[in-house]
């Protein structure tokens, strides 16, 4: 009996520590940051500026998580300007309070003031970031998030030697927060950026900018896992290696079916996960990036960033100039095109099928006439109007005393309504000769309801008014699947043939074409209210956004939990 007695409980703790073992493999562990925003002296291209960082670096933080990780970032504000914080990518399964687009899931972090956000990782691996939601603040307010898989799990292709953020972004000699205010106050376009740069520093076609340029050394024979992040304000960028094929193999924190490529383009807003092998002559290589530009006649940043691939056994000392890469012309679209549908999932996916929310959007730009009580120096838009942005010809407006999730939550009437459309108010010829009497816009604060679980198909139609465009539309708490896309105007009676219903990439941001369409598809399984919109930022500064409602479904694990106790009051 007392051998029966010893056996049990020895098998009881073995049990328990097996069981411990896998608990911990699954549910992963508590990171716990802190980020304090401040003024940092920066220097580029010759100038030193006070900008706003974290932590005094610039790019911010790089977080490295696993798969099943939970992240606490208390976030204390000691900058002069209001900031929040947003996980782009991050699903934010009913962790809505920590998304932190402003206005929208909560009120800003106010100078002098903390906030900390508190989300888990959940089925995602790859490449994420994050970046302020404030104004124009994630210029340089900006940082990776890298996701590896679970203690004992490993990527679904060989593992590399090394792997190295490469974060594109854009660099104005001015104070981005003036520039935005000035182009506010004028109702033009706002000035264009002074260079782009990746890790934060220009490269070397830049004045006074060589001595730091961005050095990415490898050995002969490794592979390095890029990963590439265009945190660009306000455009796509074009990015290439010198001598290097690129092998994609994820995209906004998904696994994709590997192809190889010379040339990348990025959305605003998108990463791409590439593998690169060092099998060229062991010299020094320039990696670059420039602005991949649609619109036509509109002024742009057409300056280039170099980084250096440099091989360890490379001359030193009177080293020759590194190769230069071979990009794209600016407005090659057709490169663009191959290059996007080249995405495909690893296998078979289980896309929605049986929509019960099928919705059409167009996206584009606008104009308002002038208010009678403005000076013509407010009105400096095309023909003395002030430029505009829309969707379903709403240009969207964000509350400036309450978030629109708070509202929801509380009950609060007044602050939104719940009658965006789910098609164009007026059909016209969206990529066509659009009449001067469609190209202005509504204002307003309008949400888009869903009922928990829905199945929904959004199609997002490019417009020509003022000047077609590429737009990275980006969905805040959601991935979709990409399941077409097009130019001219979506036609459903042709174009849902072109339906990939096998194995469409799975992203949190499209690239929808100029004058053309996309198509995308997810089920609302996330409680909350969910931002939609361009990923350039001057676009969303015109209003060039959306917000779902997506309801409680039954019981608490779905449903939006009650906000913390720390959420920033307005």
């Amino acid at each position: 009996m007392e051998t029966l007695k010893n056996f049990s409980i020895m098998f009881l703790s073995l049990f328990l520590l097996i069981s411990s073992t896998l608990l911990s493999l699954t549910s992963g562990e508590v990171q716990r940051h802190q980020f304090v925003i401040q003024a940092t002296p920066v220097k580029r291209l010759f100038n030193t500026h006070n900008r706003i960082t974290v932590n005094g670096m610039f790019p911010g933080p790089t977080l490295e998580v696993r798969n099943g990780d939970s992240l606490e970032v208390k976030v204390v504000n000691k900058a002069r300007y209001n900031v929040t914080i947003h996980w782009h990518g991050v699903r934010q399964m009913r962790t809505g309070w920590a998304d932190g687009p402003e206005f929208v899931t909560q009120c800003p972090i106010r100078p002098g003031g903390s906030y900390t956000y508190r989300f888990t990782i959940q089925g995602q691996e790859g490449t994420l970031w994050w970046h302020a939601h404030s104004s124009w603040l994630r210029a340089t307010v900006y940082g990776a998030l890298i996701i590896r898989p679970r203690l004992g799990e490993s990527y679904p292709f060989p593992k590399p030697n090394l792997e190295t953020p490469i974060v594109l972004g854009q660099w104005w000699d001015a104070n981005p927060i003036d520039v935005v205010r000035e182009a506010t106050r004028t109702g033009a376009a706002p000035n264009v950026s002074d260079a782009y740069t990746i890790n934060a520093q220009p490269g070397d076609l830049y004045k006074c900018s060589s001595k730091d340029t961005t050095i990415i050394p490898i050995d002969a024979g490794e592979t390095n896992l890029l990963r590439v992040i265009n945190a660009a304000l306000n455009q796509p960028l074009f990015f290439a290696v010198a001598n290097h094929k690129l092998t994609v193999v994820g995209a906004d924190a998904t696994y994709i079916k590997p192809f190889t490529t010379s040339v990348l383009m990025l959305g605003a807003g998108q990463t791409t996960d590439v593998l690169i092998k060092a099998d060229q002559r062991p010299v020094r290589y320039y990696m670059a990036a420039r602005a991949y530009q649609s619109a036509q006649n509109v002024p742009f940043d057409n300056t280039t960033t170099t980084a250096i691939l440099e091989y360890k056994s490379s001359k030193k000392g009177n080293a020759p100039k590194p190769i230069m890469p071979s990009l794209p012309a600016y407005n090659d679209t057709n490169t663009v095109t191959a290059f996007s549908r080249s995405f495909r999932s690893p296998r078979k996916v289980q896309v929605p099928t049986e929509i019960n929310e099928s919705l059409f959007f167009t996206i584009g730009l606008g104009l308002n006439n002038c208010p009678p009580n403005f000076r013509r120096s407010r009105c400096q838009g095309p023909n003395g109007t002030r430029l505009a942005a829309s969707m379903n010809n709403v240009s969207f407006m964000l509350p400036r005393s309450i978030s629109l999730l708070q509202a929801h939550q509380q009950g609060i009437p007044g602050v939104f309504t719940t009658d965006f459309p789910g098609t164009p108010p007026v059909k016209f010829d969206y990529t066509g000769n659009v009449s001067r009497t469609l190209f202005q816009p509504i204002t307003g604060t309008k949400l888009y309801k869903l009922k928990f679980g829905s199945r929904v198909q959004v199609v997002l139609q490019g417009t020509s008014i003022i000047a077609p465009e590429n737009h990275p539309i980006h969905l805040h708490g959601y991935d979709f699947y990409i399941i077409a896309d097009g130019f001219g105007n979506f036609n459903p009676k042709r174009d849902t043939s072109k339906f990939n219903l096998v194995d469409p990439p799975l992203r949190n941001t499209v690239a929808v074409p100029a004058n053309g369409w996309a198509v995308i598809r997810f089920v609302a399984d996330n409680p909350g209210v969910w931002l939609m919109h361009c990923h350039l930022d001057v676009h969303i500064t015109w209003g060039l956004a959306m917000a779902f409602l997506v309801e409680n479904g039954f019981g608490e694990l779905q449903s939006l939990p009650a906000p913390p106790s720390d959420l920033p009051l307005c």
